[in-house]
């Protein structure tokens, strides 16, 4: 079974502030670095990604996939891959919590498994760079906003 890694990083804003912004997907590749498209395939009743295919180019993992997205309240998201051309796996999470005066704790939790061999230290610092560069983009992206 594949390991998984996980970072947080507190946000000066509000954790529905921070969640949409993770929830806009058409955006991601303003911030994400390593997303260079992102297309919402599918939505759930509440208009909220269900499928959305990602490019992805994080140095040694580039792909074209699809993630399927679980909503669990207005605090977490995860996904979990759905089709690829070079990932067996790749499943994360996003978690929110208040920490009070409107900052967010966000904890990035990713486990990816390529189908090519790769040894497991250089894909763990892959992991470790999509999460890093995702958590600070969000941190930056939703600390410029107007109302944050």
């Amino acid at each position: 079974m594949a390991e998984h890694t996980s970072s947080s990083i507190t946000i000066d804003a509000a954790p529905a502030e921070v969640m949409a912004v993770i929830a806009d997907f058409a955006r991601y590749p303003e911030w994400t670095g390593e997303v260079k498209e992102a297309d919402v395939l599918a939505t759930d009743a509440q208009g909220r990604a269900e499928q959305v295919r990602l490019v992805l180019d994080a140095g040694a993992i580039k792909d074209d996939h699809t993630l399927a997205y679980a909503w669990n309240g207005p605090d977490q998201v995860r996904w979990t891959l759905v089709k690829s051309q070079m990932l067996r796996e790749l499943d994360g999470s996003y978690t929110l919590a208040a920490l009070g005066e409107g900052r967010t704790e966000v904890t990035y939790q990713l486990t990816v498994d390529v189908k090519i061999p790769m040894l497991g230290m250089i894909k763990r610092k892959a992991e470790k760079v999509i999460i890093d560069r995702a958590l600070a983009g969000l941190k930056k992206r939703v600390e410029a906003q107007p109302d944050a």
